[in-house]
């Protein structure tokens, strides 16, 4: 190993661990759905061998656990890329294994409609060379190919996660935004993924790039771990201090959800049981608000963010949390935090065909 190599290894901040429930603690705290005949599609889920692994067979259980869950986006995670050939194209193994589980759903007759989305991946450094990538994904997403994800959640302190650490400034360079622009001229929109430290280059690019949708994951990273461990009041008040700039851009949409994720430093899975979902429903109630007053229903849905979220609680329970949420919504706020603004975001049903 050279110094140059050893300089940089050492510059890397230490991983955050990550805890996986097992089966017998998920299962260890039933629910009945709350309002089941409610429909909803799940806009943010991972296929991964990560995680302690999540397949489609656990994907069908968990959607059908009395949930009315009719169709799911899946939001890349790195996995089943291509090991060799073309490095631009190596995200397109990913893209095709979901088309692969999804048809194999379709063909045992299950209810859902599984990754009726895909969000997948591509470089967009590349600027406008990205375009032939982003046609590719979309031949391989055989009509279910919806948008790119390039995450650039990153902290001095920390690393985490399954995803490369993206490099700095990674929202604000130019090539960069031309990628994005490449994005709205084959009608596909965009998942940011950054941590709450970073919404200031959610914004910037919001703005660089109006023409295309913005989806900004799981509220926007409000971090409990690292320099926040033990200070929620400091971390909250300066996420929320970001909502309203953000919901000011018309091109941004919320996803809510993304809780179990560690760098929200919520600790559910240490316990001896799960929390039940009145627990997490007031434990989440404060950020959900929060967004809900700033960009309004039509602007905000529901995630499920699994197989990371099992650190919650099981599938059916993280769902009644979020019905628990909407309680005093109207019909037409439930039905846009549960369905209707995914549908319109990643044109799904009878949205595909507007």
């Amino acid at each position: 190993m050279n110094s140059s190599t050893q300089a940089h290894l050492e510059e890397q901040p230490p991983l955050l661990p990550t805890r996986h429930p097992g089966a017998a603690w998920l299962a260890s705290a039933p629910e009945a759905p709350l309002e089941p005949g409610r429909r909803i599609i799940d806009p943010h889920h991972h296929f991964s061998h990560h995680w302690g692994g999540y397949g489609l067979d656990d994907l069908l259980a968990d959607t059908g656990s009395g949930h009315k869950i009719e169709a799911t986006v899946y939001v890349q995670c790195g996995w089943e890329y291509h090991t060799s050939g073309d490095e631009r194209m190596r995200p397109l193994g990913e893209t095709a294994a979901v088309v692969r589980l999804a048809e194999a759903a379709r063909s045992r007759g299950a209810a859902v409609d599984v990754a009726a989305g895909i969000v997948g991946y591509a470089d967009l450094l590349l600027g406008d060379a990205v375009e032939d990538v982003l046609a590719a994904q979309i031949e391989t997403g055989k009509g279910r190919f919806r948008g790119i994800r390039f995450a650039a959640s990153r902290h001095e302190s920390f690393q985490h996660g399954v995803l490369a650490r993206p490099p700095l400034g990674l929202y604000s360079d130019k090539a960069f935004h031309a990628g994005m622009r490449r994005l709205a001229a084959f009608g596909l929109s965009f998942d940011a993924w950054v941590y709450h430290t970073q919404l200031d280059d959610v914004i910037a690019l919001a703005r660089a790039v109006p023409e295309t949708t913005i989806v900004l994951d799981h509220i926007g990273g409000l971090l409990g771990v690292g320099p926040y461990a033990g200070r929620s009041p400091m971390a909250f008040d300066e996420w929320r201090a970001f909502i309203a700039p953000l919901a000011d851009c018309p091109n941004i949409v919320m996803k809510i959800g993304g809780y179990g994720t560690t760098v929200f430093g919520y600790d559910f899975v240490s316990q001896s049981a799960p929390p039940s979902s009145a627990v997490l429903a007031d434990a989440w109630r404060p950020t959900f608000e929060t967004v809900l007053d700033a960009f309004g229903a039509s602007r905000c849905m529901f995630e499920s963010n699994f197989p990371v979220d099992r650190a919650s609680a099981s599938y059916g329970t993280v769902w009644n949390a979020f019905k628990r949420l909407a309680a005093d919504a109207s019909e037409t706020e439930k039905a846009d935090l549960f369905y209707d603004t995914a549908a319109r975001t990643y044109r799904i049903g009878a949205a595909a065909q507007a």
